[in-house]
């Protein structure tokens, strides 16, 4: 019998603005305009800032651990404006590091900052906000994805979902499970890995023995594709096109994002205890704020008092982010209560109110009964 060949595929790799700010002016048709561009290096810059200061509010104890964005703005960015230009009823499926993802589709900024204070109602989306909580375990909120767009599919509903997650969730059983779940059924699904190289302290090369993340879609049947994530104009074309498929083909995109987190893990975490110093130093020179800003100061849309002004802006509006944050009354014990059931019934009313189980009877004590250790 002779031999042929079963199966072949290639992973497209996309990349529109370089590290020094030079722009592929062919691929960046039907992109970013200037004055997105303007906006989204805005954005990006207090999201930036934002990323500071909720670092000292850990440092300072006025918040718990925090899982800093910095160096990863871009992807999120390009990937959160497409879906609020093109889709956006569709619903965004986070998991910690797409901060402003989830700020450009309608997330109040004092919300995630609650939530690292662990209050819960840093989890409490505002209604008509299709966002879903940030997802701590790794890799289980993929199949939520799926879930929702498969209700949005019977439903004939032409909105898609997102879902971001990172390269060590890949190895977790779940997004394999949602992946194909999303395959199987053709769901309008948006795949959204962030590469950026380390999940904690482990490297992508012993994460995975692939190539690259993005051809784990491909065992799947889905288009698959690898972009430069510290580019917004790769960013937003690769999901733009990845909605415009969703919604007219009913099929899910895997999207592998190169990018790097020049932050530690967490702030519970120090990465100089694994990671080379040149590699990061290597990285920074990748930052997707300082290209952004190299390509519009190319274009004389940029200059140094332009940056004043927006490091003020930045500035003033995470000040008042905080402040609002801060400012919130503290939740109470009626709480554990009054969400929990519509109505409260008889037991719970006197739990609330006595705060004691012990009162829901009579203490065997107070009747003269034996007692057993």
């Amino acid at each position: 019998m002779p031999k042929k060949t079963a199966y072949t595929a290639k992973i497209e790799y996309l990349q529109i603005l370089d590290e020094n700010g030079k722009l592929d002016e062919r691929l960046a048709r039907g992109t970013l305009k200037d004055d997105e561009v303007i906006f989204l290096y805005e954005q990006m810059t207090i999201s930036r800032h934002y990323d500071e200061i909720a670092f000292k509010l850990q440092r300072s104890g006025r918040m718990g651990t925090y899982p800093q964005n910095k160096g990863q703005e871009a992807g999120p960015a390009g990937a959160g404006y497409a879906i609020r230009q093109h889709n956006p009823e569709a619903w965004l499926v986070p998991c910690y590091r797409e901060n402003l993802a989830l700020f450009l589709n309608g997330l109040p900024m004092e919300k995630i900052l609650l939530h690292w204070m662990g209050d819960e109602r840093g989890n409490q989306i505002p209604d008509g906000v299709n966002i879903l909580p940030i997802s701590i375990p790794i890799g289980t909120h993929p199949l939520h994805a799926a879930g929702l767009a498969w209700a949005g599919k019977y439903r004939g509903e032409d909105r898609v979902a997102i879902t971001f997650f990172g390269d060590g969730a890949t190895s977790e059983g779940d997004v394999h499970e949602a992946l194909n779940f999303a395959s199987a059924l053709k769901l309008p699904v948006i795949f959204f890995c962030q590469n950026n190289r380390w999940a904690i302290s482990v490297p992508s090369s012993i994460q995975t023995g692939s190539e690259t993340f993005a051809q784990k879609g491909l065992a799947y049947g889905m288009p698959c594709f690898q972009i430069d994530g510290n580019d917004i104009f790769a960013s937003y074309k690769v999901v733009k096109d990845a909605i415009n498929r969703a919604v007219k083909e009913n099929q899910p995109t895997f999207i592998e994002s190169l990018t790097y987190r020049l932050g530690d893990h967490t702030t519970a975490d120090d990465a100089r205890r694994y990671r080379d110093p040149e590699e990061v130093e290597a990285w920074v020179g990748r930052d997707p704020l300082i290209r952004t800003r190299k390509y519009l100061e190319s274009k004389d849309l940029w200059s140094e008092s332009k940056q004043k002004e927006l490091e003020a802006k930045a500035k003033e509006v995470v000040d008042a982010v905080v402040k609002k944050a801060e400012g919130i009354d503290k939740p109470t014990t009626d709480d554990i209560f009054d969400y929990t059931f519509a109505e409260l019934n008889g037991q719970l009313i006197e739990q609330k109110q006595t705060l004691r189980t012990s009162s829901l009877g009579t203490h065997p004590q107070q009747e003269g009964l034996q007692t057993h250790a």
